[in-house]
């Protein structure tokens, strides 16, 4: 890793790094709402269906980095975040939700990993959070394509629904990494093997556009790293019932 990525990795991976400076008061009062299209998908969760459906438990496992944990607040993080509101959704169904972390790693290097991981978890499904490192590292797009196929791949015939999930959005790395090239790639691969793409940074770029959070703050703190794991969990949990093709209400 160069000399310039510890610096980026203190940017972007923001849940992870975050001071516990007090957010701002005029924050409280904000919302999270995210535009339906980045909420729905074309492609579908069949495993999750079955299994909400049979009335079996759902087991899901987060393969995330830094960016899905919150060191001072682990049941503030959006896989724990997720697991409550997928609970709170599904009431008839057992729900739970593991966190793997795999921080400091490429997709490449994630890879060797997955079919021990899933042959010991046996989860439902997988939500393989990526792109971040490779960003950094400014690792060869097409080796990244590479990889994260064969990654779904290796997920899908071990018997687990994935989602992909990309990058977080940070104003104050544009310019230090290039991200477009990591998210066309993940993009392309969810759509070459038909599992759906949670869009992460284009929802928190729309929540930072729309002033929702201050996610160009140097010093955002611990209660703004909450509000937006919270966040994410939340629209997370839209996103696994839909595309599972679920009605809540058919599920109380």
């Amino acid at each position: 890793m160069n000399s310039n990525s510890g610096a980026i990795l203190g940017l972007i991976l923001l849940a992870g790094v975050w001071a516990s400076a007090p957010a701002r008061a005029e924050d409280a009062a904000q919302t999270c709402d995210v535009s339906d299209n980045l909420l729905t998908s074309e492609s579908s969760l069949p495993k999750v269906t079955d299994a909400v459906k049979a009335g079996r438990p759902l087991d899901i496992l987060v393969v995330g980095s830094r960016s899905s944990t919150i060191a001072a607040s682990e049941s503030s993080a959006y896989p724990a975040r997720l697991q409550a509101m997928l609970k709170e959704k599904l009431p008839a169904i057992k729900v739970s939700v593991a966190v793997e972390l795999e921080a400091g790693k490429t997709a490449e290097e994630v890879d060797a990993g997955l079919v021990k991981l899933v042959a010991e978890k046996k989860p439902t499904l997988v939500i393989w959070q990526t792109g971040t490192v490779d960003a950094m590292r400014s690792v060869d797009p097409d080796d990244f394509h590479a990889a994260v196929d064969e990654g779904v791949t290796a997920l899908q015939d071990a018997g687990a629904d994935v989602i992909l999930m990309n990058l977080q959005y940070s104003p104050r790395t544009e310019t230090m990494i290039s991200a477009p090239p990591y998210l066309d790639n993940l993009r392309a691969v969810a759509q070459q093997h038909d599992v759906p793409l949670f869009d992460r940074f284009a929802i928190m770029r729309e929540w930072n556009d729309q002033g929702n959070f201050d996610l160009f703050s140097a010093s955002p703190g611990i209660e703004l790293a909450k509000r937006v794991h919270g966040c994410i969990g939340s629209a997370l949990s839209k996103f696994v019932i839909g595309a599972a093709r679920l009605d809540p209400a058919q599920q109380n």
